[in-house]
């Protein structure tokens, strides 16, 4: 089966590998779409703190099923998406349900091998039924269930002021879930062509750009008062830190993003506010299941987030183009 590998940051190498044995308990999926998301392109770069290499990279992905165990869950031919971080069960983050920060956790693409190959054997737990929706939306799932998941994290309530900072794939995604909870959405980034496509695609209330004079347009946006709540998907320490600002007093923030760096703040202006610091990591079985059934009811634009598709094939080649900012991607789909 071809499979793509990333050996070092910068290099992308094909290579045709063993299709793998199914073993007792796993489901082997025909790999048939795959999501790039900004934790591949962190990987490329070699900015991403929890991976070893070489790995082949992919966790956003869906297919088909190629074989299963007679009777199960699931059956041959139906279509999937994978919820592509594998939890142990047992911690004590698994035991209290939270799976998605699980102590011994395995992220496909992160810490063990992902998506970029064309078939891959996985515990049937973590494979779900893509009923209702194409392969190209169920390969978009995980990435709008981190926004999800962000947004049910700061529990986003109708009239609320929501600021996202990062307007990048995840900061779309917590922008589309927070306005299906009648949150009035500010988007922020240094890129206008993305503040545009959040004003055009995704209804936002309102845009500002990163730039001198933008946090008295926040201010002036809000009579003063700043938002109730605060989305970092930047991935960029500074902005991190500059965010804590932009809070109203009693308000929340949440930190999509994962840096290597230390953050701070001033403690005084915390303790002042009240702030609620949240962090907020992967998503869970039920963040999946609101991204799914919003697809079904038509409320996601998956066809104006998807605005890019290579070949497996071609992925060596091609896949640096994606970091490109005249290329405008939004998000990109590997077809297998």
């Amino acid at each position: 089966m071809l499979t793509v590998i990333c050996d070092t940051p910068g290099t992308l190498r094909a290579e045709q590998r063993e299709r793998p044995v199914r073993a007792e308990g796993e489901v082997l999926v025909r790999v048939r779409r795959v999501g790039v998301c900004g934790t591949d392109l962190h990987i490329y770069t070699g900015n991403q703190p929890f991976l070893q290499y070489p790995r082949v990279m992919g966790h956003e992905l869906s297919g088909e099923i190629e074989e299963a165990t007679p009777g199960g869950r699931l059956a041959v031919g139906d279509v999937v998406y994978v919820m592509p971080y594998l939890s142990c069960g047992k911690c004590i983050a698994c035991r209290n349900g939270k799976t998605n920060c699980c102590v011994n956790i395995q992220v496909l693409g992160v810490h063990r091998d992902g998506a970029f190959t064309e078939y891959l054997s996985l515990p049937e737990a973590f494979v779900h039924k893509a009923n209702g929706v194409t392969l190209d939306q169920a390969a978009m799932i995980e990435f709008l269930a981190i926004g999800a998941h962000a947004v049910r994290r700061g529990d986003v309530q109708a009239g609320q002021r929501v600021l996202v900072v990062g307007a990048g794939p995840i900061g779309m995604a917590a922008m589309v879930f927070a306005r299906m909870r009648g949150a009035t959405v500010t988007a922020m980034d240094s890129r206008q062509d993305r503040l545009d496509f959040c004003q055009r695609e995704l209804g936002v209330a309102g845009t500002v750009a990163l730039a001198e004079g933008d946090e008295a347009q926040l201010s002036a946006a809000t009579q003063g008062e700043f938002f109730d709540l605060v989305f970092d998907a930047t991935g960029n320490p500074k902005a991190i830190e500059r965010g804590f600002q932009f809070v109203a007093h009693g308000g929340k923030y949440v930190l999509i993003s994962v840096v290597r760096d230390t953050i701070t703040c001033s403690v005084p202006e915390f303790h002042k506010r009240e702030t609620t610091l949240l962090g907020s990591r992967n998503a869970t079985a039920e963040d999946f299941e609101i991204v799914i059934q919003a697809m079904r009811d038509g409320k996601v634009p998956t066809a104006a987030l998807n605005t890019h598709k290579l070949k497996l094939a071609d992925v060596p080649t091609d896949f640096a183009q994606l970091l490109d900012p005249a290329q405008r991607v939004v998000k990109a789909i590997v077809e297998v």
